[in-house]
C-alpha cells in the first residue's frame, strides 16, 4: 500500500512537471497555442484518471430527464472555444437532488482562465458558469425545506451540510463533494465541488445554461424574497459574499487606510464593502480609465493608473507615507505586467505570476495585512519573501469565499435595507443564446462591459433601473 502510494506521487509529480513544460519544449516552434492547451489538459486529465478519484458524497453526472428533451447551455471545446449547445435537461439523480430552472446567471472574470485554458483538468463538453439563480423545478425525496416555484439563489460551491466545515458555514472547504484527486495531490486537501470550473473542482455542470441540477440542494440554494428582484440577488451567488469575505477575513477595521488592487466588480465591492466597516481611505489600482473614473467620480476613491505609474509602490507611498494597513489583491494571475513574468507565464515557467503580491507586500506598514481573493491556481516565482517576512506582514489567503457564512448576512443586513445596492456593476443585460459572444467580448473588454446579468427564456424583464437586454453583436467594438 506505501508503495503504491509512493508510485502515485512519483507518478504524479513528473506528469504535473510535464503540464507545466509542455509549452516550453516547443517555444520554438509555430503551432497553434491550444496544441500546447490542449497538452497541458489532456496531462492533467491523465493524471487525475491515473491516481483515481477521491470518493464523495455525491456525483457530478446527472440523469436525463425521459423522453430526450434538451436545453441551451454554453460549454468549454478549447482554449478560446466555447459553444452554446444543446444538452439533456437534467433530472433527480440523488434524494438530495433539485433541478432549478435558471432566470439569471452571469460570466466572472474567473471564467476567462477556463477561457483560455489555464485552469487544469478541463474536458470537451463541459458546460461552464458558477454563478446562477432561477425557480425551483423539482425537488428530491429528501429536500424539505423548499417548494416547486420558489426563487432561490445558487453558491458556486456545493456543499455537503454535514462535514466539520459546512457545519462552521464553511461551505467552500467542504470534504466531501471534490473527488479532484490531482488537486488533493498539489494542495494537500482539496476545495468543496464548484459548479461549471472544470474536473479539478470536481466536475458539476455549471449555471451557464436553462437548467441546473443542484446536489445538497437543502444547503445550496438559498430562498430569495419576491421583493427582491433577479438583478440584487444574483450575486450572492458568488462576488458579494466573495468581496466581503476578502474584507472580512483580511481585517478592515475602523480607521484603516486600504489598498485594492483590480477595480473589477470584485474590486468595486471589495472597496464599498471596506468603507461600509469603517476604512479611512481607500484606494484603488487598475489600467482601465472607466473603472478608474468610476471609482473616482462615484465612489469617491482615491486612484493609481499602473499604467502611467510603472512603480506602483512609489505612488502609493506618495500618498500613504506611513504604507496602507490592509491591501486586497482582487485582480487576476491572468495579465502580468514585466516582461520578466510575461516571459515565464508564456514558457509554462510559472503559472500564476506574483506581481501583485509583491506590490502589497511592500505597500504595506510594518504589521500591516495583505489578503489574496483573486483566484491563483498554481505556482509563482520571485515572490519577496524577505520583506514579507522582515516587515512582519501578515499574508493571508482568503481562500474561496464559504458563502453559505455571509449570504443571508448581505441579504437580509444589507441588501433589503438597501444599504447596500449591487446593481450598481451591471453594465449590461444578454440572452444566454450570445454567451459564447460574450466571452470574446468580456475578454475584450468590449463596450465597457463590467458585470453582465445573462438572461434565459424563463426569466423576468429587466428591473427599473437596470440595463435593458442588448445583443454584444450591437455592442461598440
Amino acid at each position: 500500500m506505501i508503495l503504491g502510494s509512493l508510485y502515485m506521487r512519483h507518478y504524479a509529480h513528473h506528469t504535473l512537471a510535464y503540464i507545466y513544460n509542455c509549452r516550453q519544449k516547443h517555444s520554438g516552434n509555430h503551432r497553434h497555442p491550444f496544441f500546447f492547451l490542449f497538452n497541458m489538459q489532456a496531462a492533467a486529465n491523465a493524471v487525475q484518471n491515473r491516481m483515481g478519484l477521491v470518493p464523495t458524497a455525491t456525483t457530478a453526472e446527472y440523469k436525463h430527464v425521459e423522453g430526450g428533451a434538451t436545453m441551451r447551455a454554453l460549454a468549454w471545446f478549447g482554449s478560446g472555444d466555447v459553444r452554446m449547445v444543446d444538452a439533456p435537461i437534467p433530472d433527480i439523480t440523488e434524494p438530495n437532488d433539485v433541478i432549478v430552472k435558471v432566470t439569471g446567471t452571469t460570466i466572472c472574470g474567473s471564467d476567462l482562465h477556463l477561457y483560455h485554458g489555464e485552469i487544469m483538468a478541463l474536458q470537451k463538453g463541459d458546460i461552464l458558469g458558477h454563478e446562477f439563480m432561477g425557480t425551483v423545478h423539482k425537488l428530491g425525496s429528501n429536500v424539505s425545506n423548499l417548494k416547486e416555484g420558489q426563487r432561490v439563489v445558487a453558491s458556486f460551491q456545493v456543499a455537503c451540510g454535514n462535514c466539520d466545515y459546512c457545519k462552521q458555514k464553511l461551505s467552500s472547504f467542504c470534504d466531501r463533494t471534490n473527488n479532484s484527486s490531482l488537486q488533493n495531490y498539489m494542495y494537500g486537501q482539496r476545495d468543496a465541488g464548484f459548479f461549471g470550473y472544470s474536473h479539478f473542482t470536481g466536475g458539476f455542470p455549471g449555471g451557464q445554461a436553462e437548467y441546473v441540477r443542484v446536489p445538497f440542494g437543502n444547503v445550496n440554494l438559498l430562498p430569495i424574497p419576491d421583493d427582491v428582484p433577479d438583478e440584487r440577488a444574483l450575486y450572492l451567488s458568488d462576488v458579494l459574499p466573495t468581496s466581503y469575505h476578502a474584507v472580512v477575513d483580511t481585517g478592515v477595521n475602523k480607521g484603516d487606510v486600504v489598498g485594492i488592487w483590480g477595480l473589477g466588480p470584485i474590486g468595486l465591492c471589495a472597496a464599498k464593502w471596506a468603507l461600509l466597516k469603517g476604512a479611512s481611505r481607500v484606494i484603488g489600482i487598475d489600467a482601465v480609465s472607466a473603472r478608474l473614473s468610476f471609482a473616482s467620480e462615484k465612489m469617491g476613491l482615491e486612484v493609481i493608473d499602473f499604467s502611467k505609474h510603472s512603480d506602483v509602490t512609489k505612488a502609493v507611498y506618495d500618498l500613504v507615507p506611513r504604507g496602507l494597513d490592509v491591501a486586497i489583491d482582487c485582480g487576476s494571475f491572468h495579465e502580468p505586467k514585466t516582461i520578466l513574468h510575461k516571459v515565464q507565464k508564456a514558457a509554462m515557467l510559472e503559472t500564476d505570476h506574483p506581481e501583485t503580491i509583491n506590490e502589497m507586500i511592500v505597500s504595506v506598514r510594518k504589521m500591516g495585512r495583505c489578503g489574496l481573493i483573486a483566484a491563483y491556481a498554481g505556482f509563482a516565482n520571485n515572490v519577496n519573501v524577505g520583506a514579507l517576512m522582515e516587515k512582519g506582514v501578515r499574508l493571508i489567503g482568503n481562500g474561496q469565499a464559504p458563502v453559505h457564512k455571509y449570504w443571508e448576512e448581505i441579504l437580509n443586513d444589507y441588501i433589503i435595507p438597501g444599504k447596500f445596492d449591487p446593481t450598481f456593476m451591471i453594465s449590461h443585460r444578454v440572452p444566454l443564446e450570445d454567451m459564447d459572444k460574450l466571452y470574446r467580448a468580456f475578454d475584450k473588454r468590449v463596450d465597457g462591459v463590467e458585470k453582465v446579468f445573462v438572461e434565459t427564456q424563463f426569466s423576468s424583464p429587466h428591473s427599473a433601473g437596470c440595463p435593458k437586454t442588448s445583443r454584444v453583436d450591437d455592442w461598440a467594438a
